[in-house]
């Protein structure tokens, strides 16, 4: 992404996909899947949902949502 693409992210909220392609769970160290539609980082293996406000995330397991693990994920 070129840094004027970056800066346009980053007034509208939205976070790097570079820095989303690095970001595992913290619990599972496993790999985590962004869902645009609710704004989270989804970590399947620890049925957590991390939130991502104003474009950044927040990686803290007792901030995250539980969620029911699907097998469509």
């Amino acid at each position: 992404m070129a840094d004027t693409e970056q800066a346009r992210a980053h007034d509208r909220g939205e976070t790097d996909p570079k820095l989303m392609e690095m970001l595992v769970c913290p619990l599972t160290k496993g790999p985590l899947r962004y869902d645009p539609s609710t704004r989270e980082l989804i970590s399947k293996k620890a049925g957590l949902a991390y939130a991502v406000i104003d474009g950044v995330p927040v990686m803290l397991p007792d901030e995250a949502r539980v969620i029911d693990p699907s097998p469509d994920d």
